[in-house]
């Protein structure tokens, strides 16, 4: 919106009558609109998170805990949920207001959020609803981000020039093409298994959002570097023209995950739920899709990935020897049976999440 009012109208059209309107020159700039992308949705979450918090108590939108889980976690329940609500209305408004939005990638980068969110926030009524800490079965809510993904596989190969040769990292001269549906059954896999990675991630205060932070900031530096012509023809990269214009989508995720992150640090006064640790997730594997970085994805959110596999390890292992190889998974809660505190093993994981984030940035080298 900004940037048609600001740079198409203003400046393209009444600089050179109006020498003053010339300032507006500067909204042509991705890198100018992705800060201040970010700048909104960590103003838009700090400004509205205790109207939304407050909201959520006054419809008794509270968190249920299982019964099963670490002693110290039932002191939660009753925390207001579905706060994921305040991230995506936030990434959404920021977007919208600084990107170009003549651009499919960043509509389609907006579905794919929006479509996996759609999932969480079903899950998380209907945990609401009937007092439980299960909503959607696990057939459902993989049916709904399947619909998703396909989706946007049809949005890709249809609106945009996408191609469906996969990047390889590590080896610049092995780009299989996947042609329409392996690639789409590729994306299938990459989308809903970055959203339920996050989901899974999402068990302590600060935990999955604070990792989100890195992530996100990592990739939205992986986007605007692919979308570069000259940066990623020199780092022999596969280039989609516009595809830069992704940054801004990528700025507002890393603000509103910030704003979030204030009321969701130790002491939560409000967790994210479905709604937001699905749409994150997401949000993160419908970008790494349209940068053609998704075999990056795992690298740069190491700590989600690894949450992930604690919970197939665990089921599969118990599944065929009915032994336990960790205390309780996903991860995380094996520490806290260990007797680690909450925030030692959120700045731990924080401190992991960097490192994996810093290894992706090498792959840029080494290919």
């Amino acid at each position: 919106m900004l940037y048609y009012l600001c740079y198409e109208l203003l400046y393209r059209k009444y600089a050179s009558s109006l020498p003053l309107l010339k300032v507006f020159n500067v909204f042509q700039y991705v890198t100018f609109r992705t800060a201040y992308a970010a700048i909104t949705a960590l103003a838009l979450s700090l400004l509205f998170g205790p109207w939304v918090i407050s909201k959520l108590r006054e419809f008794k939108f509270g968190q249920e805990i299982r019964e099963e889980g670490p002693a110290s976690h039932q002191a939660k329940r009753g925390t207001p949920t579905m706060g994921g609500v305040l991230i995506i209305g936030s990434i959404l408004i920021s977007t919208l207001l600084w990107a170009n939005l003549k651009n499919w990638s960043v509509w389609i980068a907006m579905f794919g959020m929006l479509g996996c969110a759609a999932v969480g926030f079903a899950d998380d009524y209907i945990k609401i609803v009937k007092k439980r800490s299960l909503g959607l079965t696990a057939r459902q809510k993989l049916l709904g981000q399947l619909v998703v993904c396909i989706l946007v596989g049809v949005l890709l190969f249809g609106f945009t020039d996408y191609t469906s040769v996969v990047s390889v990292p590590f080896l610049k001269n092995y780009r299989p093409d996947l042609y329409f549906w392996g690639y789409t059954a590729f994306i299938v896999i990459v989308i809903i298994g970055s959203s339920n990675a996050v989901n899974l991630t999402d068990g302590l205060d600060g935990l999955a959002i604070s990792v989100t932070v890195i992530a996100a900031s990592a990739l939205t530096a992986l986007t605007y570097i692919t979308g570069h012509a000259k940066f990623a023809d020199y780092l022999d990269m596969v280039h989609t023209p516009g595809v830069w214009e992704l940054t801004i989508f990528g700025g507002g995720l890393v603000g509103a995950s910030l704003g979030f992150l204030w009321f969701n640090a130790p002491q939560a006064e409000v967790f994210m739920g479905d709604v937001g640790s699905l749409g994150i997730g997401g949000a993160l594997g419908t970008m790494s899709v349209l940068i053609k970085q998704e075999l990056v994805l795992p690298i740069l959110g190491g700590v989600f990935v690894i949450e992930a596999l604690s919970v197939m390890i665990q089921v599969t292992s118990f599944k065929l020897t009915r032994k336990r190889v960790f205390k309780m998974a996903p991860l995380h809660h094996h520490f806290e049976l260990l007797g680690w505190k909450e925030p030692k093993i959120v700045f731990r994981f924080l401190i992991v999440a960097i490192l994996f984030a810093l290894l992706s940035l090498t792959t840029l080298k080494l290919r």
